[in-house]
């Protein structure tokens, strides 16, 4: 074969040959296992082409392997699928399409392979390698996409203007394959879709977002935000993360360019997690700051409390985005809101009280708490990074300190909200509130120790001048 595949694979493509020449079909291997054979990347799924129907050639091969794999098919679609071993090979008939201009949904009719090439989106996603007999494991590329994997570069094989037009999210993916293959748009490519960037408002939010996740999840996520902000795609889904953008300067004076700082900030974290949501918490940590960008005569630019008008965005900027409404959110939600608490841990004098509020906020996302906040050092000066860098290892040597001396993480106080209503025969109410509220402030602050006797004691103090007594027991 003109690709390497293993033993297992070569076999398996072969039968799928032969029972497409008892058909009297063509069929073809196309797409991202071909591109990424081709670029020595790990493949899980192969998608196969016949001039004919994909859904009877599907259920022929399954009929003929030893695991009689169960065929998953949709007739308004002519697709085919089965999962074998945990590899999945999907079947569709060579087609044309035409598009209206208000829908991505084509109109389709079956065609040749050469038809089928042409309504690809990429060079690189055109290449195919046919499986018959005859011609079984030559590459077909009438594109050059296989020039174009070794030029590192993405390119429609039509008009890429026509391309984009009949199916906006073509532009995500231009972007996204930018970013996963670490390859450059072609320039004319590249135009165009600033030009059709205004299409991608008939795609739905969560096609965009899956193409964004995918960018995030890349291992170097600032090459495609950065390609989704200056062709203007960003913009047009997200234009709360577009207001970072920009250096204003009064009386001489400017901050950094919030934006850049974030893609920044967003790559250390992905050299160090691969955890979406922590990334998500990297390109959310400094959204507060156009809303709270004030210039002040002594201090110059400040961003008072964009800590915590982050905070409140994120669930607003998830629903938006047709991000998951659940603990995802509230986890990014809440290192937004403490991403400067760590950062303020490096200044002198800091007590041991401030160390056991940062270990109770943060809880079990401590350690993703730090990631973020070392990934938000940033600096041209690369000494100011190396000592802000120094002083932060001193705050986690520290916390581990007070951790295992307080063992204060995940911790509740000694007497629960259901014990103080159980002891003074109350109700859920503002009075258990602040009970309970007075005895956490006050192991937090070290005036008591963390013990169930000095609670207790605490406790029948602050009742007292609230003026509750204890029930009978």
């Amino acid at each position: 074969m003109d690709i390497e595949c293993s033993p297992w694979e070569q076999q398996l493509f072969a039968g799928i040959g032969a029972i497409a020449d008892k058909m009297g079909v063509q069929c073809y291997l196309i797409g991202g296992f071909v591109r990424d054979k081709l670029l020595g990347r790990a493949t899980k799924d192969a998608d196969i082409v016949c001039t004919g129907d994909g859904i009877a050639l599907a259920r022929a091969v399954a009929a003929s392997l030893p695991q009689r794999p169960h065929v998953s098919f949709f007739k308004n679609f002519g697709t085919a699928h089965f999962n074998l071993d945990g590899f999945d090979v999907e079947f569709v008939g060579a087609r044309k399409e035409s598009y209206r201009s208000d829908s991505r949904k084509p109109e389709v009719e079956p065609g040749s392979i050469e038809d089928d090439q042409k309504r690809r989106d990429f060079t690189i996603n055109a290449l195919a390698v046919a499986l018959n007999g005859t011609n079984f494991g030559k590459l077909i590329d009438p594109f050059e996409g296989r020039a174009d994997l070794d030029r590192k570069l993405i390119r429609t094989p039509m008009d890429p203007d026509i391309t984009f037009s009949d199916d906006p999210l073509r532009m995500m993916r231009a972007i996204r394959f930018a970013a996963q293959l670490n390859f450059s748009i072609l320039p004319e490519t590249y135009d165009a879709i600033v030009r059709n960037c205004d299409r991608i408002k008939i795609i739905s939010q969560e096609r965009i977002t899956d193409e964004l996740n995918k960018i995030m999840a890349s291992r170097k996520p600032s090459v495609g935000l950065d390609l989704l902000f200056k062709s203007g795609l960003l913009k047009l889904f997200f234009p709360q993360m577009t207001a970072l953008a920009g250096v204003e300067v009064i009386q001489g004076k400017g901050h950094k360019d919030n934006f850049y700082h974030t893609l920044q900030v967003i790559d250390n974290t992905a050299g160090r997690t691969e955890n979406l949501w922590l990334r998500w918490a990297a390109l959310l940590h400094d959204i507060g700051k156009p809303p709270t960008a004030r210039f002040e005569e002594e201090h110059g630019w400040t961003f008072h409390g964009h800590e915590v008008v982050g905070e409140r965005m994120t669930p607003k900027i998830f629903r938006q985005l047709k991000l998951p409404q659940n603990e995802k959110m509230k986890y990014v939600a809440k290192l937004v809101s403490l991403h400067l608490r760590p950062i303020s841990l490096t200044k002198e004098d800091i007590t041991d009280s401030a160390m056991r509020r940062l270990l109770f906020d943060a809880g079990e996302d401590l350690e993703d708490l730090m990631i973020l906040c070392e990934s938000d050092i940033t600096s041209k000066n690369k000494m100011k990074v190396k000592r802000y860098l120094e002083n932060f290892e001193l705050v986690k040597q520290r916390l581990k300190e007070v951790e295992e001396s307080d063992n204060i993480r995940n911790w509740q106080p000694p007497i629960s909200g259901d014990d103080i209503m159980r002891i003074f025969g109350l109700a859920p109410s503002r009075e258990v509130g602040i009970l309970k509220m007075t005895i956490r402030e006050a192991i937090l602050d070290g005036i008591i120790p963390n013990t169930y006797e000095a609670s207790y004691e605490l406790m029948l103090q602050k009742a007292n001048e609230m003026q509750l007594k204890p029930v009978a027991s």
